[in-house]
């Protein structure tokens, strides 16, 4: 259960979500974390978490349509990972101008490992998440132990 809830909040399918399982157990430190951070810097969570898009599947329909770029390059892959010093920016003379701004609107707070400029609509990515920084409603030790089995 705790492992579709993470799928159905993040919105990647089962063979995606198994492939940043594997990938967050190679690397160094607590793999429930690792995972966690892997779908916490994904260009589409990053644009909803930086106020540049209501929702996840509007952060998503956002960059397949190329309205963003990152370090000057255009990016049109939502799975896209961010790395700490990247610079997201709207691709100029974008026509989602004013879709984006209106979702500025209704953000709160950026998180602290992020930057964000709503007037200009830029953002930069200081560093990546710590646990603490993640809002994720999920109990990663559980999918730890699923997919451990």
């Amino acid at each position: 259960r705790e492992k579709q809830k993470a799928r159905r909040y993040y919105g990647i399918l089962e063979k995606q979500f198994r492939g940043y399982y594997s990938k967050a157990s190679r690397q160094p430190g607590v793999t429930g974390e690792n995972l966690l951070r892997l779908l916490e810097t994904r260009l589409d969570n990053v644009l909803v978490r930086l106020g540049f898009a209501a929702s996840r599947r509007q952060a998503r329909q956002l960059v397949l349509h190329g309205h963003w770029t990152v370090n000057g390059r255009r990016v049109n892959i939502p799975s896209y990972q961010v790395r700490p010093d990247d610079v997201i920016a709207v691709k100029s003379a974008s026509g989602a101008d004013n879709v984006i701004r209106e979702a500025t609107d209704l953000t709160s707070a950026v998180p602290a490992w992020l930057q964000a400029d709503h007037d200009g609509l830029t953002a930069k990515v200081l560093r990546l998440p710590e646990r603490e920084e993640i809002a994720a409603p999920v109990q990663e030790q559980l999918i730890v132990e699923l997919y451990s089995k």
